[in-house]
């Protein structure tokens, strides 16, 4: 029994193929392993506590509106 892929045309088969190239490179090196800068540690705190602080804040503002709006 012959596989499927080996019964298709070429053209269909060169498609398939998985395209190996990358479009960035980058050097996991110390604090150069994440998509963002963090070498001073308080900010990066700061900025996560306010991101996800907000982020989890906003269903209970706009649920407490809901309340304060409704008659």
């Amino acid at each position: 029994a012959m596989s499927l892929l080996l019964r298709t045309t070429p053209a269909i088969r060169s498609v398939t193929r998985a395209q190996h190239s990358r479009l960035l490179h980058v050097e996991n090196t110390v604090y150069n392993n994440m998509p963002f800068q963090y070498r001073n540690k308080r900010a990066f705190a700061f900025k996560v506590v306010a991101y996800l602080g907000l982020g989890f804040s906003i269903p209970f503002v706009a649920a407490n509106y809901q309340l304060q709006v409704s008659p």
